[in-house]
């Protein structure tokens, strides 16, 4: 898993509340276990229109957003059904870093485990974020998880929540398998110890 420090790109907004998974990624596309391809369908329903064109009214296919990394979303963002492809097809389109003023829980621990950071913000500062990100082209936003902040393109400033755990995993570039891996001397030690004292099994 890459290494999330700072983050510096555009950021798009998606003032909707309860955005569920099935947004993020409707059920036809789940028939992969690959993490990648999922991009083309994210946000497929309100990105495309029913002939398969883009929907030029979507803020991602506005020029000034096609290359946004950072979405600025409304509350309880990845509600749902708990389904993993949801993060991997915001990762597969190129999206780093969510803010919103909180997530479902299934969701918000799958970013973590995909290198997906999921900002969480007061009420009273997404507002001013999604006021930034509504500025197109200049709708530019520095998310430091050092620091635990996120920079506006005026200079103003926002705290985020993150566990320190996250924090950690988060700036080490480590998933549920990286973490353990670092314990392989210590496995590879009790492995042997047992294999010693049990050489019959």
């Amino acid at each position: 898993m890459d290494k999330f420090t700072t983050l510096t790109a555009v950021a798009a907004p998606l003032p909707r509340v309860n955005i569920d998974t099935d947004a993020i990624i409707p059920k036809q596309y789940l028939k992969t276990i690959l993490r990648t391809g999922l991009g083309k369908g994210l946000f497929s329903e309100m990105r495309y229109k029913d002939d398969g064109s883009l929907n030029p009214d979507f803020v991602l296919n506005k020029p000034a957003y096609k290359h946004a990394r950072i979405i600025v979303a409304g509350d309880n963002f990845g509600c749902g059904s708990s389904r993993e492809h949801a993060p991997w097809a915001l990762k597969d389109y190129g999206i780093s870093c969510v803010i919103s003023t909180s997530f479902a829980d299934i969701f918000y621990t799958n970013c973590f485990q995909n290198g997906l950071l999921p900002a969480i913000v007061s009420p009273e500062d997404l507002e001013k974020l999604m006021d930034d990100a509504s500025r197109g082209a200049n709708a530019t936003l520095t998310v430091d998880l050092e620091k635990q902040e996120i920079r506006g393109p005026d200079g103003g400033m926002v705290k985020f929540e993150i566990g320190a755990f996250q924090k950690h995993c988060m700036l080490n570039g480590l998933d549920g398998i990286g973490i353990t891996e670092q314990k392989a001397a210590s496995i590879d030690a009790y492995e042997k110890k047992h294999q010693d004292d049990r050489p019959w099994v």
